[in-house]
This record gives structure tokens, C-alpha cells and sequence, in this order.
């Protein structure tokens, strides 16, 4: 049973499933005391101490609240990453995932920083993010919202919208409307621009960040292998294949028969 669930967790896609193990362990350790919640928070003065404190713009999205909000939060991260990961047009490559959650999440923490914003986590904002950008694909579709169905692209809205019914929900909104706008901006300037403005597509994928992508490890649904960098040049072979006989032991002779 475990092997079998072990397997399945495995055949997960890869950034979905490692940013989601990672966000919701992240906020139980710090939910149940075990990790001090000040060392995975963010704001621009942690940057410019000596050392700067580096991870905290990474950590800040990986931390949720205790409750409800952990087990909603963990599931919108897969949920919406998921999406965006497999058989989404947009995001063909792991490289273009990557890069849209660097520039998303950059522009939170600009939006946050430029409007004095009382924020230090981020999780709230870039699932918020990640649900604009997956149902603005989806027009004229449906989708199910808390056990009801409404067109897929009010989803976000819905989103926002539902924190009103929640204690503290209207500072949640504006938390949640910074990941709107990061969103907005990243479809206005990868999609609008290029296909209604004639524009070029102003945030293409990086070549270098497709080059460090790039691994000769292969998935499979049982685990992992590493890609055959295929057979040396002609003439040579490596010492596995050719063992510790020299060639001329290892070829025929014209034979003589004994006696």
C-alpha cells in the first residue's frame, strides 16, 4: 500500500508536486512551533544586511496560514500548477513555467513594496495568479467554485471576492489583488500585446534559464534514469567494454590443432 502510494506520488508532475510537498511541510513545521515563522518571511530590508538574507524573497511564497487556509492554499498551489505544468499550450516547456513564476512573483513583491503594503507571505497572492492565468484560457467554459458551477474565467474573482465572508478577509483581497495584477500583467505582455497589438512577446522565455532547464534525466512512471549520451567515436571504447585483456587475447587466431 505504501509502495503503491509512494508510486503514485511519484508520477506527479514534477514542479507542481515538488513546490506543493515543499509549501505545505514548510507552513506545518512553523504551524506546530518547530520552525521559527521570522526566518522564511520577506521584506527589502532583509536584502541589505551583511550577509544578505537571500531565500526570503523564495520562502515568503512557500508559507501559508494555519486552518482552512493550509489545506485550501496547498490544494489551489497543486491544483493550478498542475494545469499550467501539463498539456497547457502556454507553458510547453518547465523553463516557461519557471520563468512566468519568477516574473509573477517579482511583480508581487515590487506591487507590494512600492504600495507599503503590510505583507510578508506571498502564497495567497501567486495562487490567485496562477487562477487568473489557467482560466483566462478557459473561456466559455464551466468550473466548480466551492460546489458551484460558474463560468471558468470569474473564477479569480470568486476568489477574492470569498474573503469577505472570512474574519480578516479584507486585507486577504488586497494581498490577493497584487497576484491579480501580477497576473494581468504577464497575459497583457506574453499574449495581448503580441496577438491584438502586433507587438513582440515582451517576456519570452530567457535562453539561459532553457539551457539550466535542460537535464539528460529522464522520467518514467516507476523513477528515474539517466539518458545514454549515446556511443563514443568510432575506433574507441571505454575500459568497462573492453576489460583488462589486451585486443590481441581478445581475437580469433588462425588455430592449430594440438597433438
Amino acid at each position: 500500500m505504501a509502495e503503491s502510494m509512494l508510486d503514485t506520488y511519484w508520477q506527479l508532475p514534477p514542479v507542481a508536486r515538488t513546490l506543493t510537498t515543499v509549501a505545505a511541510t514548510l507552513s506545518v513545521a512553523i504551524q506546530l512551533k518547530f520552525l521559527p515563522a521570522f526566518y522564511f518571511i520577506h521584506h527589502p530590508s532583509f536584502l541589505w544586511q551583511i550577509p544578505p538574507q537571500i531565500w526570503r524573497p523564495v520562502t515568503s511564497f512557500l508559507v501559508t496560514g494555519g486552518g482552512l487556509g493550509l489545506l485550501f492554499d496547498s490544494y489551489f498551489l497543486y491544483h493550478y500548477l498542475a494545469q499550467m505544468e501539463i498539456g497547457n499550450p502556454r507553458f510547453p516547456r518547465k523553463a516557461d513555467l519557471v520563468w512566468y513564476l519568477i516574473f509573477v512573483g517579482g511583480t508581487i513583491l515590487t506591487i507590494n513594496y512600492f504600495a507599503d503594503l503590510p505583507f510578508y507571505t506571498f502564497l495567497s497572492a501567486l495562487v490567485l495568479s496562477m487562477a487568473y492565468t489557467v482560466t483566462q484560457d478557459q473561456r466559455g467554459m464551466k468550473a466548480t467554485f466551492y460546489f458551484i458551477t460558474i463560468p471558468a474565467q470569474l473564477t479569480p474573482i470568486c476568489m477574492i471576492l470569498i474573503n469577505l465572508l472570512m474574519p480578516g478577509g479584507a486585507m486577504n483581497i488586497l494581498l490577493q489583488l497584487e497576484g491579480f495584477v501580477a497576473a494581468h500583467l504577464y497575459d497583457f505582455l506574453s499574449r495581448i500585446w503580441p496577438e491584438f497589438g502586433g507587438g513582440p512577446n515582451l517576456l519570452a522565455t530567457p535562453p539561459f534559464l532553457d539551457r539550466l532547464m535542460q537535464s539528460p534525466i529522464i522520467e518514467r512512471g516507476f523513477g528515474t534514469a539517466i539518458r545514454n549520451p549515446g556511443p563514443g567515436p568510432a575506433g574507441s571504447s571505454s575500459g568497462a567494454s573492453r576489460g583488462p585483456l589486451p585486443d590481441s587475447w581478445r581475437t580469433r587466431g588462425q588455430g592449430h590443432r594440438l597433438g
